[in-house]
């Protein structure tokens, strides 16, 4: 399938269709993304992945809808925790609800952009040296492994590296000028802290990109795929974080899960010249490990200690007094 350049030009136009839509039209006005609003929008954005995933099978026949379903998948479970950290993000900075639609929008935007590059970067270097794939399969062992070891620790974006420069190259001001990224005060142009929290997030989708790009790679070789699940599933990830942002702590057990699905699909990486591993076994693991870990966090729940409160809905009123509010410059 990715040999054929207007399936590329054809489902990118389709991408930026939908984005335009999406802000110029449903979005066009600043407000808080209910919970109502956001179960909508995912079932919108899911439903089209699904229909999207149809074509393929009618087109291309069950081998690359399976493989494109199963890496839609691996990429949405992900997501989840991506979620949880752009939460406290927006939490620390205390970003009023209204603003946090926008922020998420031009973050996917760039995040698709990153994610398209790696992905042909991937394939590339996977075609020329078949023994990458071998690092590729490493990689997702060692952060499997990680993940479940992690401790989970207070983020603080203070000591972010993004956060370090921006504060060291870029003239900032601590007051949010509505949903605005720049901002005049003084006479001078300055970064608000709505573009901090952006860059924040960029970072964020970097970091998450360096695992869930050589897993979906563990699914399929074919760019076109690995590319189409990749930004199906990232296009649906803001109605996802307003959907989950305030339970998402309630899933104590998913980052086992997701860490046993990093070893699974590492596994079938550093193996692949020795055990062929069906699409089909594949997507039955992944959807069981995660279904599973899901659903044993919200049956049997930790008993001690009380769970923290939803994160990212205690956002202060944009026109409270700017004193009142944290600093972010």
């Amino acid at each position: 399938m990715a040999d054929s350049i207007w399936l590329w030009v054809g489902f990118n136009a389709a991408v930026l269709v939908m984005l335009a839509l999406d802000l110029g039209v449903f979005h066009r006005k600043a407000h808080a993304v209910s919970m109502r609003e956001a179960a909508g929008w995912t079932a919108v954005w899911v439903s089209l992945a699904m229909v999207f995933n149809a074509g393929i099978w009618y087109f291309a026949g069950p081998q690359p809808a399976l493989e494109f379903l199963t890496g839609y998948l691996v990429e949405k479970s992900l997501a989840v925790d991506n979620i949880f950290v752009i939460a406290l993000i927006f939490s620390y900075f205390s970003v009023p609800a209204m603003y946090q639609h926008r922020v998420l929008f031009w973050g996917i935007l760039g995040a698709l952009v990153m994610r398209g590059a790696f992905i042909a970067a991937g394939s590339y270097v996977l075609h020329q040296w078949h023994w990458v794939i071998y690092v590729f399969g490493g990689i997702l062992l060692v952060t499997g492994i990680k993940m479940a070891l992690r401790k989970d620790e207070a983020i603080d974006p203070e000591h972010n590296p993004v956060v370090r420069l921006a504060r060291r190259w870029l003239p900032l001001t601590h007051r949010y000028d509505g949903q605005k990224f720049w901002s005049v005060e003084n006479g001078r142009r300055v970064a608000t802290p709505l573009f901090l929290v952006l860059l924040l997030v960029e970072f964020t989708d970097l970091v998450f990109a360096i695992d869930s790009i050589p897993a979906i790679f563990a699914i399929t070789d074919d760019p076109f795929l690995v590319y189409t699940s990749n930004v199906m599933a990232i296009l649906g990830l803001r109605s996802m974080y307003f959907l989950l942002a305030g339970v998402v702590h309630k899933f104590v057990y998913l980052k086992f899960g997701l860490s046993l699905v990093l070893v699974f699909v590492g596994g079938k990486m550093m193996l692949v010249d020795f055990v062929k591993v069906p699409t089909l076994v594949s997507l039955g693991v992944i959807a069981t490990v995660i279904g599973g870990s899901i659903a044993l966090s919200l049956l049997r729940p930790p008993k001690e200690g009380v769970p923290p409160p939803p994160l990212g809905q205690d956002a202060p009123d944009p026109e409270a007094d700017d004193d009142a509010r944290p600093t972010a410059a």
